[in-house]
């Protein structure tokens, strides 16, 4: 939680004065539709749609282009483990591929892994990094791939003046607890189409229909789904007045402190657009793993003003290696409804093991994440 004060503690007690906590107020009113509106229009959006997680808008946003049962998605070896969990959630087989030097998922390695079966390929801006999408797009295209960007790291990130969650065919955003805009959970999914956003919509909130859904071209279908409340909205309509000046001073902090790095003789990690990136990381690389934890027992001692730092491998759920419920093949609650059990997907590519990605674990293990504070 980057910066909440008395802006975000106004809007929350207008809302709660007014008793209007519910998320439909009329057409074109109250705080999430607001929210909505003005998000769209900040990314350059066709339509953006509240959700009340970063997960379940990327889930929502996956239903919404049409993935399901039969098709397979390609996902990086480093992000969170909830963007392979969206692929399942939707009936679909995550397929893991490789990342690069930049921490962001190569390129190359997408176009590798395309299969028969192959539908999309979801490239997470991790770490308020960005992702190498020209190449990504090509490869893409190439291939007849549907792009869903997880930019749930990097709210408020653009890439070669765009914003991303924009470049794909959807997006997906999370505003919890520890993104630099947040509500303390929440999200927002982002689509060009006009009927895969009524799709996103429904599987949101499927109930939506009873309260203006009823113009919609879709038929509605049922959905766990989860619906932003208005003290969300009126929080994150706060929370976007900050966004700029939070994104230049996490700029401005990185930049001193890539500076001093260099200075003192060390690497970062590539970046495909230096100006664009939420800077809210500096990944530090060495040699060999031995190096990188030198540095940070020495970083410690000395005090130098900011964090040892972590080791990109150790934050666990964000590696495949600790993806339990993907590598043990525990796709849903009940076998019947599992994905890797189901008959559609008897051709999808499931085999997943602890060291199918070398590459990235060796990448991973010897590169230092350093935290960057706007403040």
């Amino acid at each position: 939680m980057y910066r909440v004060g008395q802006a975000e503690l106004d809007a929350i007690a207008q809302v709660l004065w007014s008793g209007k906590l519910f998320r439909y107020q009329g057409e074109g009113a109250g705080q999430c539709v607001r929210f909505e509106q003005r998000w769209a229009a900040h990314l350059g959006a066709e339509h953006a749609a509240m959700a009340a997680s970063g997960s379940l808008a990327l889930t929502a946003a996956l239903a919404g282009v049409g993935i399901g049962p039969g098709d397979e998605v390609i996902v990086p070896a480093h992000t969170y483990m909830a963007t392979a969990i969206a692929v399942l959630a939707v009936g679909a087989i995550p397929v893991i591929v490789e990342i690069d030097e930049s921490l962001m998922i190569d390129p190359a390695a997408i176009d590798q892994a395309v299969g028969p079966r192959t539908r999309a390929v979801i490239p997470v801006h991790m770490w308020g990094l960005v992702c190498d999408m020209d190449a990504i797009i090509a490869v893409a295209e190439k291939h007849n791939l549907l792009v869903i960007e997880d930019a749930c790291q990097c709210v408020g990130g653009s890439y070669r003046g765009r914003k991303v969650g924009t470049l794909g065919h959807a997006g997906a955003f999370s505003f919890n607890y520890f993104k630099n805009l947040t509500c303390g959970e929440g999200g927002a999914a982002v689509l060009r189409d006009p009927i895969a956003a009524q799709r996103t919509r429904c599987f949101i909130d499927s109930c939506g229909y009873f309260w203006g859904g009823k113009e919609q071209d879709i038929q509605p279908f049922a959905a766990a789904g989860a619906r932003a409340s208005e003290i969300e909205g009126a929080m994150m309509n706060a929370q976007l007045d900050r966004l700029d000046a939070i994104l230049a001073d996490l700029r401005r902090n990185k930049q001193n402190l890539v500076q001093a790095l260099h200075a003192a003789g060390y690497r970062t990690a590539p970046v495909h657009d230096e100006a664009g990136e939420c800077a809210s990381k500096v990944m530090v690389q060495f040699d060999t793993p031995q190096e990188a934890e030198r540095f940070i027992e020495s970083s410690r001692d000395n005090a130098g003003g900011f964090s040892g730092g972590s080791i990109a491998a150790s934050t666990r759920r964000h590696t495949y290696t600790d993806w339990d419920p993907i590598l043990n093949k525990r796709g849903s609650h009940h076998p019947a409804l599992d994905p890797f059990k189901l008959k559609e997907n008897a051709d999808c590519r499931m085999h997943y093991t602890p060291d199918m990605c070398p590459r990235s674990l060796d990448i991973l293990h010897r590169t230092v994440m350093l935290s960057v504070d706007p403040n």
